[in-house]
C-alpha cells in the first residue's frame, strides 16, 4: 500500500535530498511525497487531497508557520501524522508542537536513517488509525441493515455458540401498515417512492424508539415492531396513537396534482413469543425475530384494520380498557382461527 507524504519546508535542498535519499521507494510506488513551501500551501494541498498520510513539516517557515499549520490541520483531516523536521529542537517548541497533534519530532541537520525509520513507524500508525476508522464506518452501516437487539448479542463473548438459543418471553407486537402506499408508488417515480417511504418509516421508527420500542423488521410499505419489559401494552399503544396522528408527507416531494394524505393501519396484540435467529444454517443466513401465534394475530388483526384505525382483540381490550378510549369493532373472521374473533378500536 502506498504512503503519500506531504513535505512541507522552505528550503529547496530538501526536496532534492529527498528524492534523492527514498528514490528506491519512490520507483517502487511505495512513497509519494508531494511538497510545499509553507503552511497555506500545505493546507491547500490537505484540502485537495485527502488520501495524504504522513506531512513532515518544519517550523519556521513564511506565509504560516508549521505551529500554525498544526493547530488548523485537525479540522480538515484527522488521520493525518505530523512529523516536526526543525532545527528548533528546545523544548518550548517541541511540547507546544506535541500539544497541536505531532506525532514525532525530527532534529535537523537530518539524519535519514532516523527520518526513514520515523516514517515507517508513523505509516503504520495511519495504516492502523484508517483500519480503525474503517471498522467503526462498517459497524455504523452494519446497525442500518442490523436490529440493535443482534448487535448487542454479538457483542458478548461466546455469541457464535449461541446464534440458535431462543427464549420465551411476555411482549406486544405491532404491525403497522401505510395506507394505499402501492397505489401510489405506480403514480410517482422509483426515486420519490423511495424517498417517500424513508420519510414515513424515520417518522413511524421515532415513535416507537421514543416509547422503548424495536424494529423488528420492514416489510414493503409495513413495519413490525416489538415493544417488551414494564408496560410494554401501555408503550406499545402509545406509539401506535402517536403514529397514527404524526404521519406527515414531507413537503414538496409529492406532485400538486396527486392527491395524497398518509394514513396508516395497526394491529397490535400482546402475548406469549419465542425470540431467536431464525433461518438458515446452510445459507448462513438468519433474521432475529419474534414467532408465535400472538405475533400472528397482531398482523392479522392488522389486515382487517381501516385507514386511521388501531385494531385489538378481546383479551387485550380487557387489559388496557381502563387506560384508553376504545370502541367495539365487531367480529371479524381471521386466517387460522376457527371461530370470529371480538376487535375493538382504540381511540385515544
Amino acid at each position: 500500500m502506498k504512503t503519500k507524504i506531504l513535505v512541507v519546508d522552505d528550503e529547496a535542498d530538501l526536496e532534492l535530498l529527498i528524492k534523492q535519499k527514498f528514490r528506491r521507494k519512490i520507483r517502487e510506488g511505495e512513497y509519494e511525497f508531494v511538497f510545499a513551501s509553507n503552511g497555506q500551501q500545505a493546507l491547500d494541498h490537505v484540502a485537495a487531497a485527502p488520501d495524504i498520510d504522513i506531512m513532515l513539516a518544519d517550523i519556521r517557515m513564511p506565509v504560516m508557520d508549521g505551529l500554525t499549520l498544526l493547530s488548523k490541520l485537525r479540522s480538515l483531516n484527522t488521520v493525518i501524522q505530523t512529523v516536526i523536521v526543525s532545527a528548533f529542537t528546545d523544548l518550548a517548541n517541541i511540547r507546544t508542537a506535541m500539544n497541536h497533534g505531532a506525532f514525532d519530532f525530527v532534529c535537523k541537520p537530518v539524519d535519514f536513517d532516523d527520518l526513514a525509520a520515523t516514517i515507517e513507524k508513523t505509516s503504520r500508525e495511519v495504516q492502523q488509525l484508517r483500519g480503525t476508522l474503517r471498522a467503526i464506518q462498517e459497524n455504523n452501516i452494519l446497525k442500518m441493515y442490523v436490529n440493535e437487539t443482534v448487535i448487542n448479542f454479538m457483542a458478548k463473548p461466546g455469541f457464535e455458540e449461541q446464534l440458535l438459543a431462543s427464549e420465551t418471553l411476555e411482549a406486544t407486537v405491532v404491525f403497522i401498515d401505510i395506507c394505499g402506499f402501492t397505489a401510489l408508488a405506480e403514480q410517482l417515480p422509483a426515486s420519490i417512492v423511495v424517498q417517500l417511504l424513508c420519510t414515513y418509516f424515520d417518522q413511524i421508527v421515532r415513535e416507537i424508539i421514543s416509547q422503548g420500542g424495536y424494529v423488528d423488521k420492514f416489510m414493503g410499505d409495513s413495519v413490525m415492531a416489538v415493544f417488551r419489559g414494564e408496560y410494554h401494552l401501555d408503550r406499545a399503544l402509545d406509539a401506535a396513537l402517536s403514529v397514527r396522528s404524526l404521519l406527515k408527507a414531507p413537503a414538496g416531494v409529492i406532485p400538486e396534482h396527486i392527491s395524497h394524505q398518509p394514513a396508516v393501519s395497526i394491529g397490535v396484540n400482546t402475548g406469549e413469543m419465542v425470540s431467536g435467529n431464525i433461518g438458515s444454517v446452510s445459507l448462513k443466513r438468519f433474521d432475529y425475530t419474534v414467532i408465535g401465534d400472538a405475533v400472528n394475530l397482531s398482523q392479522r388483526l392488522q389486515s382487517v384494520a381501516h385507514a386511521g384505525q388501531i385494531i385489538i382483540n378481546e383479551a387485550t381490550y380487557q387489559r388496557i380498557k381502563e387506560a384508553f378510549q376504545c370502541q367495539p369493532v365487531g367480529k371479524v373472521s381471521l386466517k387460522n382461527k376457527a371461530q370470529p374473533v371480538m376487535t375493538y378500536e382504540v381511540l385515544a
